[in-house]
């Protein structure tokens, strides 16, 4: 199988010593995995630094552990990452920080017995501490203790390394993004703004590392994505980064032309990058033909990349289809359309006098040639029907697996 190009290597089969080392594991990961539920239905401290241990034994073998990560949460929060609650409410009983780590009372401890229900009528007794004469209601009750930041700082970044070796060695687990992304979140609600922000943009700096290293790791990019969401937000006094992002994606495409994501992730960032930039029609015109130009550059190395045609089909079509998405340069007059859909068809057919087998060159022919007389308000006309119909022929052989899907396009241009 391949992926955007990529030739995916085939597994060796295991041998007897890797087979045996294998069970080891399995044997250590269910002894780890019953320690854990026997020690966290009801934990006598939520906290318990000996059940945190046991996550972090059992994640190191196995990050896909669910649970183990749930128990890590609650270990943190009834831990160094509890937030004290604010002061009761006077008819409401003191909250405890922990409140949320202890399991809640039985129905029947909860529930009044025949022997303690008060008769209707009967002033029900007084509750000591309670009222005028007590403490709790009509007394003001001290403030709770304020969050150590450098306490909750230590912990976040030491649960943020504890995952980046699992990271390294199993960069597609969503439990490990998932859980960075939990603890980042606690940043902001723990912590003053200031200091969240700053652990957020060391987050930053870490994924643009780990994408050096994993260019196309779609895991990462998205991760990229919600953690410049966030630096934008008001959540942390932010502002735009969209021109920085543009400009990341270019260097990322300048490193690997076949990298998809910095691709997708581009055509997302234009409509935002234009209108910040406030650009009238001229600019986002040139914006447009500076696309066109970087990534026909692109396919003049590498025709054979999917990435690239996927983001050369979303320019085209950008020009092309009134599906109500923004436009680049939506004051184009269906002349300049047209202008620019006939030069991309030329500079496709260029391509085919030395790649005339790859099949990504045809099937973008195919669209942009039908796509051309709908631009114009006009039929296909005979010469367009015989390029279609030759490059249909063509395209069945190359891609045999979508002759189906041929046929239905043979209908809908009457080639049939």
């Amino acid at each position: 199988m391949e992926s955007h190009g990529i030739a995916r290597t085939a597994r060796k089969p295991r041998t007897e010593a890797q087979l045996q080392a294998d069970l080891a594991k399995i044997a250590n990961l269910r002894a780890l995995e019953d320690a854990l539920l026997r020690a966290s239905p009801r934990p006598a401290d939520p906290a318990d630094p000996a059940t945190l241990a046991l996550t972090t034994k059992l994640l190191r073998l196995n990050p896909e552990h669910y649970t183990a990560w749930n128990v890590r949460r609650r270990c943190l929060t009834c831990g160094s990452l509890s937030r004290p609650s604010p002061g009761p409410s006077p008819s409401a009983p003191p909250a405890s920080s922990s409140a949320a780590c202890t399991p809640p009372p039985s129905s029947a401890a909860a529930s009044p017995s025949s022997s303690t229900v008060i008769p209707p009528g009967h002033a029900s007794p007084p509750v000591p501490g309670s009222g005028k004469s007590g403490t709790t209601a009509d007394e003001q009750l001290p403030p709770p203790p304020p969050v150590n930041d450098e306490k909750v700082v230590d912990t976040l970044k030491n649960e943020l390394m504890f995952t980046i070796p699992l990271l390294l060695e199993f960069p597609k687990s969503y439990w490990i993004w998932k859980y960075r992304s939990w603890l980042l979140q606690q940043a902001i609600d723990i912590l003053p703004k200031p200091i969240a922000r700053r652990i957020w943009e060391e987050e930053l700096g870490l994924v643009s590392k780990m994408l050096t290293k994993d260019r196309r790791n779609f895991h990462a990019w998205g991760y990229r994505r919600k953690v410049v969401a966030t630096l934008e937000s008001a959540a942390l006094d932010g502002a735009s980064l969209v021109e920085a992002e543009f400009a990341y994606t270019t260097k990322m495409i300048n490193t690997d032309l076949s990298n998809f994501s910095a691709w997708h992730n581009r055509s997302n960032l234009i409509p935002r990058l234009l209108e910040e930039r406030g650009a009238d029609d001229a600019a986002r015109q040139k914006f447009l033909e500076d696309e066109l130009d970087l990534v026909r550059e692109a396919l003049n190395v590498g025709p054979e990349d999917q990435s690239l045609w996927f983001y050369h089909h979303f320019l085209v079509q950008n020009m092309t289809e009134p599906d109500g998405r923004p436009k680049i340069a939506p004051s184009l007059s269906s002349t300049e359309k047209a202008s620019y859909v006939r030069r991309e068809i030329a500079d496709i057919k260029d391509l085919l006098e030395d790649y005339d087998d790859i099949t990504w060159i045809y099937k973008a022919l195919l669209d942009y040639m039908r796509a051309l007389p709908r631009v114009e308000g006009r039929e296909l006309n005979e010469e367009e029907t015989e390029e279609l119909q030759t490059w249909m022929t063509k395209v069945r052989q190359l891609d045999p697996m979508r002759n189906g899907r041929w046929t239905d396009l043979e209908k809908e241009c009457s080639l049939l």
